[in-house]
């Protein structure tokens, strides 16, 4: 089943090959997600990496947390604790304005 750990701060240039070998180090990695922008397709910076076991992911947590990938620092942290918030659109504001196309003239 393996256990997941959440990978923030991940730079746009970042492979989930790159992400896979990286996290290797701290035993076998079942999968790799890296989120992207379900419009663009983009990098959203964040992914998930799932370890094989609860050790394995506590060792990726405690050699990886801060370390340099690409461009940026890292980090990593348990994945039952994180969530991605879902990008906001003209119509899925929540700021409780009204969109211009729908305000009275």
């Amino acid at each position: 089943m393996g256990v997941e750990v959440y990978v923030g701060h991940i730079s746009a240039t970042v492979t989930e090959e790159e992400l896979r070998k990286m996290f290797s180090v701290a035993g076998t990695v079942q999968s790799v997600h890296l989120v992207k922008n379900s419009g663009s397709g983009e990098l959203r910076g964040c992914g998930y990496v799932r370890m094989s076991t609860e050790d394995e992911a506590g060792d990726a947590i405690g050699l990886l947390n801060g370390a340099m990938l690409g461009d940026s620092l890292i980090v990593v942290k348990d994945a039952t604790k994180q969530s991605v918030k879902p990008a906001l659109s003209p119509g899925n504001r929540r700021s409780g304005s009204i969109p211009h196309s729908q305000r009275s003239k």
